[in-house]
């Protein structure tokens, strides 16, 4: 005989009917207030690195000013415009991007091309923003247009020549006139004028000049040595000279003192010439003599 015995486990399970297509909407939800959160925890802060400003705007107008570091915002109410307040150099020169090159003319009415170069900083990053929306425009609007309008003006002062001779004085007066003309929140802290190029025809000019300069210092050179020379060769002359009539001079005060000598003596010793020419003779006879002469050192009187 056999008995059923019903148990839990026997009997058919009954599991929960899950409806899984309405179960991704609930999720996107969930994930999109998140990602909303993140959200708006970001935009909570900011940071300003050092040599930055930051402009503060609520709703697009100017509120304050931020320093570097970390700062804290509303979200969706305040945006931040970063300016930078490091040194900023401006060149107008030729690359291979362009040639923004100046052109001005000098006093003599010489055509130039000048390379320059203009270092600034902003010292009030709310004005630059207020005034002109930002660091590129202000830019344009004050360091480009004045750089150009002071140099072709003190530029104009200069001739030519002396615009490559005094390149250091041009340069002095440049950088104070750019200075002076340019206000506002933004400070010019030095100019180069790095190279002034001048028409070929002016330039072959110039060559030619220092050419002609450089022949007329070597033909004055050339005379001068020969002046020089002819100085060396007349005082070797004259030094020979002096040298000649020095030693006739001597010559001349010894046989002058040899005489005076030989007189002072015969006047003290007249027998003198009489001794000498005894102590020079050989003791012989002449040969022949002169009718009524005497014999030579022979007193017969």
């Amino acid at each position: 005989m056999v008995v059923a015995v019903s148990t839990p486990w026997s009997q058919p399970s009954k599991l929960p009917q899950m409806n899984f297509g309405k179960l991704p909407s609930g999720i996107f939800g969930i994930g999109a207030l998140v990602l909303l959160a993140l959200i708006v925890l970001f935009s909570t802060y900011f940071t300003i690195d050092q040599g930055e400003r930051g402009v503060v705007l609520h709703y697009g107008a100017v509120a304050g000013e931020a320093e570097p570091g970390l700062h804290f915002k509303l979200p969706f109410v305040t945006s931040i415009e970063k300016i930078s307040v490091q040194i900023q150099k401006e060149a107008f020169e030729k690359t291979s991007e362009g040639d923004t090159r100046l052109q001005a003319y000098s006093r003599d009415q010489q055509p130039a091309t000048i390379a320059m170069a203009v270092n600034y900083h902003v010292t009030d990053a709310s004005a630059v923003y207020s005034q002109f929306g930002s660091l590129t425009n202000m830019k344009s609007r004050i360091i480009n247009s004045r750089a150009y309008e002071q140099l072709k003006n003190v530029f104009g002062q200069f001739d030519a020549a002396d615009a490559i001779q005094k390149r250091a004085l041009l340069n002095a007066e440049v950088f104070a006139a750019i200075r002076g003309s340019v206000q506002g929140p933004v400070t010019v802290d030095s100019v180069q004028i790095e190279d002034i190029t001048f028409s070929s025809q002016y330039e072959g000019a110039v060559e030619a000049r220092m050419q002609a300069i450089v022949k007329q210092q070597q033909a004055e050179a050339d005379k001068q040595k020969r002046i020089i020379d002819a100085d060396a060769s007349a005082y070797e002359v004259k030094a020979a000279a002096d040298a000649k009539a020095h030693q006739i001079e001597v010559q001349g005060q010894a046989e002058a003192s040899a005489i005076k000598a030989r007189g002072d003596a015969l006047r003290e010793n007249p027998g003198l010439p009489t001794l000498v020419a005894a102590e020079k003779w050989n003791g012989v006879l002449p040969t022949t003599m002169v009718p009524g002469n005497a014999l030579p050192f022979l007193n017969l009187k």
